[in-house]
């Protein structure tokens, strides 16, 4: 009876040096990303800056009430808040755009399926943004909370049923597909900052919305 010999694809596993594999791609990858590019860092430093600025001035609002004795009530001065924001994240939107495309192209991204994964997470986070708008509202979305304008109730439907925090998420799911339909290394580091960013915004603002939350439902006990 024959013996038979044990497979010996590439010389066995053993001969195949997987490091050096992944490291050539990693390379790649970086090749692909020019940190000297002004354009970059004009992103990343749009990315810190938003939700610092939001989080800073909304507290800085829930401990003083300056912005509405300023602007004669807390609706008015949320939705100056608010405007303020959404041309700030407009401007981070155009400055990552122009970062990616200062940047080089990847081969390996440049693919159809890639495409279409990026045009799909695209859909889904503007669907996602959207969906979310529309169940808080104008005021719910841009930290109504901070002033005083208190909801009702918690949020549960969708896309809050899906995910919690589903505008960051969802906006993070566009930069993300933004990166991939682009083709772009430099995008796709831009998308992992703004993850990075949110996270830590989700840290201190929930927290901090909870609290607001309990000192209303404590309110009527001391009254």
């Amino acid at each position: 009876m024959c013996e038979r010999e044990p497979l010996d694809c590439c010389g066995g596993l053993g001969n195949v040096d997987l490091s050096k594999m992944d490291g050539g791609l990693v390379e790649d990858f970086l090749r692909h990303v020019d940190l000297t590019d002004s354009s970059f860092w004009l992103a990343v430093a749009a990315i810190a800056f938003n939700p610092l600025f939001w989080n800073t001035v909304a507290r800085w609002e829930h401990g003083t009430r300056a912005l509405s004795r300023l602007l004669g009530g807390p609706s008015l001065a949320c939705y100056c808040l608010g405007v303020v924001i959404l041309l700030l994240n407009v401007y981070r939107s155009h400055s990552v755009t122009v970062a990616m495309k200062t940047q080089a192209r990847w081969d390996a991204m440049d693919r159809p399926a890639v495409f279409c994964c990026g045009v799909a997470l695209m859909v889904l986070g503007t669907t996602l943004v959207v969906s979310s708008f529309l169940a808080l509202g104008f005021t719910g979305t841009f930290l109504g909370d901070y002033f005083g304008i208190l909801m009702e109730q918690k949020v549960t439907g969708f896309p809050f049923s899906a995910t919690e925090n589903p505008m960051y998420w969802g906006s993070t799911a566009n930069y993300l597909g933004l990166a991939l339909v682009g083709a772009s290394p430099a995008g796709l580091i831009l998308t992992a900052i703004v993850g990075v960013a949110y996270k830590l915004a989700i840290m201190f603002e929930g927290p901090f919305t909870e609290k607001i939350y309990q000192e209303r439902s404590q309110r009527p006990k001391h009254q």
